[in-house]
This record gives C-alpha cells, structure tokens and sequence, in this order.
C-alpha cells in the first residue's frame, strides 16, 4: 500500500508541474492585440478619438503610416474640432467589437483665413507635439476629451494607415503555485518510496547473518543507523533541487494577488473641486510654460531688432502700445534703455480661465531660472480665437513684497470676472479710476480707506518721481515755468479671474501726466535735458508747454464685497507713452 501512496504522489506532481507549465506555454496568450485602419478620403487632417485608444485597457503604441513628414498633436477633443471647424478631415474612432471606423467631417464654418493648407504646427491649442519621417510610433493612454490629431505640413494629404497596439495581460498566477504543489507531491512521493522499501525489507528479513560491527571505544558495537539516516537526507535533496529550479526566474506575474497592498490613510486636505456647471480649464502648466517661454522668446528678438510688427505677434494692448513707443526712443536715442525682459519661465503660477470657447484669458507668474537678474513679472495673456497665439496685454514686474492670493490650481481654471462686477470691493472697471485718485491725493481720497497703502511700493515711487522732478524744474526754471501733476484711468479694458475666495486679480493702467507750462510770454521750455521729449514731439523747446503721458500697468487683488481685507498692489511697470506740445492760446491766435 506504501508503495500505491508513492506512486499516487509522483503521479499528482506530475500532474502539477504539467499543468503549471501549460500556463507558461500551450495555454499563454499571445502578448499584444492589434486594430489598424486605412483612410481612404484624402483629407490634410487625421483625428484620432480617445475611445480608439480606450478599445482595450493599457497603454497603447500607435504607428501611423504615410509619405514625408509626420506630425502629430495632442489636445482636447472640443479644441481639435475648433481649429478644425472651417476644414474637412477624417475620423477614427472605436467601432463595434475590438475594430476602427473612419469618418469624412464636413466644414461647419467658414474658412478663417482662406486657405486650406494650415500648417498645425506651434499652435497654442496643443498639450503635445511631435514629429518623425515616413513612420511615427509612439506610447499613448489618451484621458477622456483628449484626442490626436495627424498631418503632415497642412496642406499634404495626412497619413493614411493608423495602427494601435495594446497588450495583453500574460500573467499565469497559478504557475508558481503549482510548482510548489508539485515540489511538496515528489518530495512526499521520494519518502514515501523510501519508506516502502524499507518496510519491504523489514518484513522479509536478513538474508544472511551480517558482519560483526567493529569494537567502539565503549567496548561495544558501533551501529551503521547514522549511514541509514544520511542516505534519507540524500534522496530527499533532489526533490528540493528540482523545485527550487522549477521556481527560478519566477516574478510577480506567477503568484495570485491575496488581498489589497496596505496603503497608509492620507490626512484629508482641503481642494479645490470643480462645480457641476463649470467649464474645463483652457491651458494646463506645461501649455503655460511653452507659451511663455516662445512669448519671452519672440519679444526678446523684437526687442532687440527694434521691431514693432513682430512684437505684435506676441503683445498687444498696453503692453504692445509701451514697447512701440520704447522701439521708436531706442531708434534715435542710443542710450535709452530697453524694456524690462519677459522672463522665459517657468512659470511659478498659471491661472488659466475656465472656459470652453474664445476668447481665453490666462494669468501668470513667471521667473527665470537661468537669469536671476530678471524680476519675477506678472503678465496676462489673451487668445483671441483658435487659430490666434496667446498675446500678453498687461506685463508688470512682480512686487517684492507682494502677498498673491488662494488661487486655484492650473486643472480647475478660474472664471473671468465681469468688468462691472458688484461681487468686488470695486469693480475691474471701477478700480482704475480710484486708485488714480488715490496717486493724486494720498490718504485724503475718498478711496484711500479701500487700499492697503502701507504696503503700496509704488505710490512711493511715483511720490519720489515727482518730487524730484519738481526740484529739477526748480533748479532751472522756478520762475519762468509751473509744473501740474494729473492722473486718470487709461482707456484698456481691465481683465480680471477670480481667486477661491471670491476675490479677483485686476489688471488695469493707469495714465499719469506732467503738465509744463511757462509763466510768462518770454519765457521758452527746453527739453535739451530730456531728449525723449525731444525725440517725441519732433522739438527741443516750446513756448506754448508740453504734456508728457507716462502709463502705468498695474495688478491688484481685489477681494471680495464684504470682506475686511483690503486691495492690495501686487505688481507695476512705468513707462512714457507720449509727449505732446501745448497748442497756442486762443486769444493769441490772429495776431
């Protein structure tokens, strides 16, 4: 019977190590699952869904196939469309089953800018670029409202052939299980065995009388049970080599997953979530850092090329009105000095709006870290429509002391504040006007109480400024001319986002000006000691007076209708906007 055990204990090893090794072989799956499709409309533009890729779980390898160039975008689904909606393009998107549909999409809006070869290429809509020759492949795992799109140049037909690979799961959990199994069955069939025959033998007896065992130092017989004793150790050695040696190269992929792995209980932090309602945020930080960075980019050229059209590419507003003045002063004045740089990034914060149409507005902070001798700058920027790059419209250089409020993280976006707001402590369109009245008149404006004056570094500056310039005109001239300060709203629009306490960023500017008039009909204004008024007014003196228009681009924080915080300056740039001639007087006029 021991040896029916035995045998009964090989035969189910057997049948272990047999089917533990099945699963690494006749029954192992294949490695990866294939669709592919191919276009065959000749269209310039190719998009890829995201539920083509979410056929099946896993990161997914993508091989699209066409002659020349190759270029691929990723961006969210709702933008691809935008930029795409004066064109016709193709479509793939998941079928029925594991397979890939093409579709031909019509134009829904007249053609932008009349031409059917635009090139995607550098768009601000896109998350991701890249391109390769004849064949690109390249590892994606497309998030809900992400889509791809391919070209080539825009105005070639894009790739025809889209390939997508998945992999499988080839994990055989049960593979090192059984090779246990079937270690501990031999080891069990090996002393079985052992113990058969060696109750064989008891029962039959010796043979023959044995030889008489040799004197022990005890003047006994030694016995030879320890010889018995090692030959069981020796035979159950192979049995533990050979599981040993089944089980090597074994991962996690051959063993079943017993439970959850413990985790530790993160502390409950407060987030910011998104409202049911709320738009998707228009720009992540990697968007913002390329921008920024091709925005500091383009205008350190135009800048250094005295170039007004091409800082227009990336400026416009008050930002682009100061550097064309700034590029006409450095043209007929060689030491006047150039504008503060954009930092290239970056940036430290992105608050970008939460909107899904156009135009988008986004808020930033940026720093260079490879210049340390540029100031941290706060500037704003504006996307017109989707084919239009992010223009900075207010640029400032960031206060050293300035206290920036909860914003809300780049994901979630803010929403754009209205100019005329009642939800502020001042309106966007309000708050220009009353911080000028605050430059002119300190503590006694009516809206002093409304701002945090003690930690205003610019309203010092611009009291040092004028009084200096007081003194100057008194130096030379305190009898034969009189100066006037004034200050008022500039005509930009304010633009405003909201902070998670109901607060707002407002940039505004402001126009300050300095009125010289002489005080009697000798007496004549000479600008030999400031030759940007020269340069500007085409003059270099005057008998009537000159007006010189000096613009302030400011950003506050505005907080909330009610609150007991008050607004704070966060960040400035002054610079001349122009210079005018005092006309005539009209009782002068005639004679």
């Amino acid at each position: 019977m021991r040896f029916v055990w035995a045998v009964l204990a090989f035969v189910l090893a057997a049948a272990a190590f047999g089917a533990g090794l099945a699963q690494r072989t006749v029954f192992l799956g294949p490695e990866s699952a294939e669709a592919s499709v191919s276009v065959a409309e000749e269209h310039s533009y190719l998009v890829i869904d995201a539920d083509a890729f979410a056929l099946m779980p896993g990161t997914q390898t993508l091989t699209v196939s066409g002659e020349g160039q190759i270029y691929t975008a990723i961006g969210r689904t709702a933008d691809i469309e935008a930029w795409l909606s004066d064109q016709s393009y193709n479509r793939v998107s998941a079928g029925e089953g594991d397979t890939l549909v093409t579709t031909e999409v019509a134009p829904t809006a007249e053609a932008n800018d009349g031409t059917a070869g635009r090139n995607p290429a550098g768009s601000d809509l896109w998350i991701e670029e890249q391109t390769a020759d004849a064949q690109l492949v390249r590892q994606e795992q497309l998030p809900e409202g992400m889509s791809m799109l391919v070209a080539s140049d825009g105005s070639a037909p894009a790739p025809s052939t889209v390939s997508i690979v998945w992999p499988l799961d080839q994990k055989t959990p049960w593979f090192g299980p059984l090779m246990v199994l079937g270690g501990v069955l031999l080891a069990a069939g090996i002393v079985l065995y052992v113990l058969a025959v060696r109750h064989t033998r008891r029962r039959r007896g010796p043979l023959r009388k044995g030889p008489a065992l040799p004197p022990g130092e005890d003047g006994g017989r030694r016995r030879l049970g320890g010889r018995r004793s090692g030959r069981r150790a020796l035979l159950a050695v192979p049995a533990i080599g050979l599981s040993t040696a089944l089980l090597a190269g074994c991962t996690a992929d051959s063993w079943p997953e017993i439970g959850a792995p413990e985790t530790a209980t993160p502390t409950p932090t407060a987030t910011a979530t998104a409202a049911p309602d709320q738009a998707p945020s228009s720009l992540t930080e990697a968007q913002a850092d390329r921008i920024v960075a091709e925005i500091a980019e383009s205008v350190a050229a135009a800048d250094e090329a005295l170039d007004a059209d091409a800082a227009a590419e990336r400026l416009t507003g008050l930002a682009l009105r100061n550097r064309e003045v700034n590029y006409t002063l450095r043209a007929g004045i060689a030491e006047y000095p150039a504008p503060t740089a954009i930092p290239s990034g970056p940036a430290d914060i992105v608050l970008p709006q939460a909107v899904e149409g156009w135009p988008r507005t986004a808020l930033l902070i940026v720093s260079d870290a490879e210049d340390a001798t540029i100031a941290p700058t706060v500037l704003s920027m504006t996307q017109d429509d989707p084919w239009s790059p992010y223009r900075a419209g207010y640029v400032a250089n960031l206060e050293a002391s300035a206290q920036t409020p909860q914003l809300a993280p780049a994901w979630l976006g803010a929403a754009l504040v209205a100019p005329d707001s009642p939800f502020l402590a001042l309106a966007p369109d309000e708050l220009a006007a009353a911080y000028a009245d605050v430059i002119g008149n300190g503590d006694a404006s009516e809206h002093a109480a409304l701002f945090d004056l003690e930690s205003d570094g610019f309203l010092s500056a611009v009291a040092e400024k004028r009084q200096a310039t007081i003194d100057g005109l008194n130096e030379t001239g305190a009898e034969t001319a009189t100066i006037e300060f004034a200050q008022g709203a500039n005509d930009a629009a304010p633009v405003a986002l909201a902070t998670l306490d109901s607060g707002a960023i407002v940039a505004v500017g402001v126009d300050e000006t300095e009125t010289v008039t002489p005080t009697n009909e000798d007496a004549v204004i000479r600008f030999e000691d400031d030759p940007a008024i020269s340069l500007l007014t085409g003059e270099t003196e005057s008998a009537t007076g000159v007006t010189t228009t000096y613009t302030d681009q400011l950003f506050f924080f505005v907080p909330a209708q009610g609150s007991d915080e008050r607004i704070r300056l966060l960040g400035y740039t002054t610079s001349i906007l122009s210079a005018e001639l005092l006309p005539e007087p009209e009782d002068s006029e005639g004679e």
